[in-house]
């Protein structure tokens, strides 16, 4: 296992949301927590959070809230090998993305990707 590979946080912390919590959650964070919204798209809201966003996506086919977090790397891959964890590119698609999709042992969802 490399431990010399850097990571560190992200800029996005995403929160899955079932279809029929979406709109509820994304008043909740917008409303009663105040949180400025900095995008919207038509299965996402991303809302100012200190320095990141954090993002309320909808998920037409979920029935529990997921919550997926962002690491930075410069070396994906070995990041991937250091974390011991598996690589769950299936999850969505990367397009542009120098990156990977994984977990950690509780299940919580990272994308381990360059800045």
């Amino acid at each position: 296992m490399n431990a010399q590979v850097m990571m560190e946080p992200g800029k996005n912390i995403a929160i899955k949301v079932p279809l029929h919590k979406w709109d509820e959650t994304v008043a909740f964070y917008r409303d009663r927590v105040g949180l400025e919204v900095a995008r919207e798209l038509s299965n996402s809201t991303g809302f100012v959070f200190g320095n990141m966003t954090l993002w309320i996506d909808k998920v037409e086919k979920q029935s529990q809230v997921d919550v997926w977090l962002e690491l930075f790397s410069d070396d994906p891959d070995g990041a991937l090998e250091a974390l011991g964890s598996p690589k769950r590119d299936e999850l969505e698609a990367l397009d542009d993305v120098n990156g990977h999709w994984t977990s950690d042992p509780a299940g919580v969802v990272l994308l381990v990707r360059n800045e």
